[in-house]
């Protein structure tokens, strides 16, 4: 990043401003699933994560459409990401919604990752996102809005529904981290070939 990148301009676009909404929506729904939770709660939370998950899906859009992907883009868009899943995760725990030791396995696994790119960055790799990398976190927010959506009559379906997504999403995500791994591998040969 350069100073360039903390201009105004930068700052303040339209997809940075989605980011940072969903950024500020993670603490309305924490304080939304607090217990004790009701059936409304549970769906004003579901509410909030869908509007989240959307505004997730048009930053990106809009940054590549009107050529405004920034570095602190970059750097928040997933972030966001990753702090949204992981809290609503997390508040699903005491509510019986999904288990810590699941939700460990998800947590853990996006540390991981977070952590190899940022070493990979540090030494000047850089390592793109997968496309099961994708296809895991479009089946995890699947997952998380069905264990959010309460319906009384639906809610076994709904429960069983999600935990199913949830463990496709465990899937990939550790199918996608063995390929960042093998990537990070092979940039790093690269990369020690180059300096050589």
């Amino acid at each position: 990043m350069n100073a360039n990148d903390f201009s105004r301009r930068h700052l303040i676009n339209l997809p940075n401003i989605l980011t940072y909404l969903r950024m500020a929506i993670i603490p309305v729904i924490i304080f939304v699933l607090m217990v004790p939770v009701s059936t409304k709660s549970f769906n004003i939370a579901f509410l909030l994560f869908v509007l989240a998950s959307i505004t997730d899906y048009l930053d990106g859009i809009l940054a590549r459409s009107w050529n405004l992907v920034t570095s602190i883009g970059k750097l928040l868009d997933p972030l966001a990401d990753k702090l949204l899943t992981s809290a609503v995760l997390i508040m699903l725990i005491p509510v019986d919604r999904v288990p810590a030791w699941l939700v460990f396995l998800i947590i853990g696994r996006e540390i991981t990752i977070t952590g190899l790119r940022s070493i990979a960055a540090s030494q000047g790799l850089i390592i793109k996102a997968s496309r099961m990398g994708k296809n895991k976190m479009i089946s995890q927010t699947i997952a998380i809005s069905l264990l959010l959506l309460t319906i009384p009559h639906l809610q076994s379906l709904l429960h069983n529904l999600g935990l199913f997504f949830l463990w496709v999403s465990v899937v990939l995500s550790y199918w996608s981290a063995t390929e960042y791994f093998v990537n990070f591998y092979k940039e790093a040969k690269r990369h020690s070939r180059q300096a050589r």
